[in-house]
């Protein structure tokens, strides 16, 4: 270790992975699997292992909260939502967002990523990705013959049935399929179409994070080397090669160079914020903040897209619910002791317990909705404790699988220690509004089927009094809040808004990868934890692939 003008200057690694969230987890346990390769992973939050509510899967709802693990961004006011700025929580620590999501394992439609490869992505159909899905995975419920060939064993990330499956949830199941909708055991199987419970990422009742799945097995591994607390400012360049990345630790300002590749996997905020601090990115955007253009790419930061929802409410009749309210708050120490001594009961509840995939309308061809349902009175992330201690009931999420409105990423300023400008453009497309305005119409007559008769009290939200379709719609942009999955701002393909190319390098760069949820060129339909850590397997076996070549 040496200094040169007031920096440090550390050894050299081969390959510098930047972010240890979900993609940045498996990209460096993969890297330094073999032992071949040295591998530096560096996360500006901190270490999580030790956090409870990390751990503990309802703890989530804590997270929240939490300034020291969540990055809490908020976007930009937007003009299509009567200016509302809306809440976009994402992990900040060892295991990124995977630490505090609600654990729920879903791939998208296998159509999804056959889109992606008719535009260009080769080698991303779904035939291709499959066998990095099954590579992820030990998949712990009982396997059908003709679903066993989606599923993999013996993978990292471990996905299991709930411990506990609240009977509201139940009754929601029974609803939907009393409704129309078919009962859908496994929706990451040959079809997603239907409704059923969610399988988690959990084990023995605790929260599988990747950092978890990937990076405590590779602990004790000599070549691997991760460091929390260290916030990446900017990527060095010589020319139009990578050599390495600065970054703010509690000592002060590191370099750390990279003789063959630096990763980013910071994710669809972070990744684009990064590459444009690196003077890499969008002329006039770099001009605005004086920062100097090393290399032009004009799709950084574009093509932002994330799921939009809504969330119905409805005060329950019956005490079945988790709840926040007084009454509640005896059989929460129960439940709190129940988990501490054995891992089960509430508290092993990933909250999204139930849901599915359905059409809005009998011309879609695939299901364009997603449902969750969640056993508790929810709002504002949780975070309004009016609503969550004002007695007994249940929500269900909407959100439309392939929003049409598009937006970008940003910088406010040169300070790379400043949130990134994030302007999802939500609900531009009346298109998407109307989609949730039909799933709002659906919704409720599952909520009116008998199996839910007995609890159902009144709607809260929307509420009865709300019924045409203009009602409905301002209601949508006025409540709609982000479902947390945002893509696409450093879009993979082959035209002059691309920034990666099939392969993940960035178009015009050598020694530089993009690896997370911001290369999907569309948004996939459901969750995108687990097709962020698919895109995280498939890039580090191309990486791998590469350096074979390379070595000869």
């Amino acid at each position: 270790m040496t200094r040169e003008n007031g920096k440090v200057i550390e050894q050299q690694f081969d390959y510098v992975v930047v972010g240890a969230g979900s993609a940045g987890c498996a990209v460096a346990a993969r890297l330094s699997e073999s032992g071949r390769y040295s591998v530096l992973l560096l996360e500006a939050g901190p270490e999580s292992r030790r956090n409870p509510f990390v751990n503990m899967p309802l703890g989530f709802l804590q997270l929240m909260f939490s300034r020291r693990f969540n990055w809490q961004f908020n976007t930009e006011p937007q003009r299509h939502m009567y200016g509302r700025s809306l809440f976009q929580p994402r992990g900040k620590m060892l295991g990124g967002s995977s630490g505090m999501n609600a654990q729920v394992y879903i791939r998208g439609h296998a159509r999804d990523y056959d889109d992606w490869a008719r535009e260009g992505c080769e080698g991303w159909s779904y035939a291709d990705v499959l066998p990095y899905f099954r590579k992820t995975e030990h998949y712990e419920p009982p396997l059908a013959p003709a679903e066993a060939e989606f599923h993999g064993e013996g993978g990292p990330l471990n996905v299991a049935e709930r411990r506990y499956t609240n009977p509201l949830s139940s009754a929601f199941v029974e609803a939907a399929v009393q409704a129309g909708h078919p009962h859908n055991k496994d929706f990451n199987g040959r079809e997603q179409e239907g409704v059923g419970f969610y399988y988690a990422y959990q084990k023995d009742g605790a929260r599988c994070s990747n950092a978890r799945a990937y990076l405590e097995p590779a602990a004790g591994r000599s070549n691997l080397t991760v460091r929390s607390g260290a916030h990446v400012t900017r990527v060095l360049l010589d020319g139009s090669r990578a050599t390495g990345v600065e970054y703010r630790s509690a000592t002060g300002l590191v370099q750390v160079r990279a003789g063959r590749e630096v990763v980013l996997c910071g994710g669809a905020f972070n990744s684009p914020q990064l590459l444009m601090l690196s003077g890499i990115g969008p002329r006039e955007e770099l001009s605005k903040h004086g920062i100097e253009l090393r290399h032009a790419l004009e799709g950084v930061g574009q093509n932002l897209q994330d799921h939009i929802d809504v969330f119905m409410r409805v005060k329950a009749r019956s005490r079945q619910s988790i709840s926040m309210h007084p009454s509640y708050w005896l059989k929460g120490m129960r439940a709190l002791l129940q988990y501490l001594t054995g891992r089960r009961g509430v508290l092993t509840s990933n909250g999204a317990e139930a849901g599915g995939f359905i059409r809005s309308r009998p011309e879609e061809s695939i299901p364009d909705l997603q449902l969750h349902f969640g056993p508790m009175l929810y709002a504002d992330h949780g975070r309004d404790f009016k609503t969550a201690m004002s007695g007994y009931g249940y929500i269900v999420m909407i959100y439309g699988l392939r929003p049409l409105s598009r937006g970008r990423v940003g910088l406010h300023s040169a300070d790379p220690l400043q949130a990134p400008l994030i302007d999802p453009n939500y609900m531009a497309e009346t298109a998407d509004v109307e989609q949730l305005v039909r799933g709002v119409h659906l919704v409720r007559k599952i909520l009116a089927q008998r199996a839910l008769e007995s609890h159902h009290e009144v709607e809260i939200s929307p509420g009865s009094a709300l019924k045409s379709d203009d009602d409905l719609a301002e209601w949508v942009r006025t409540s709609g809040e982000s479902a947390y999955h945002p893509v696409g701002t450093c879009k993979m393909g082959v035209d002059a808004m691309a920034v990666v190319d099939p392969r993940l390098r960035v178009h015009g760069l050598q020694g530089l990868r993009v690896v997370d949820a911001s290369i999907m060129p569309t948004l996939v339909g459901g969750n995108t934890n687990q097709p962020a850590t698919m895109i995280a397997e498939k890039g580090a076996a191309m990486i791998l692939e590469d350096a074979k070549h390379t070595d000869g």
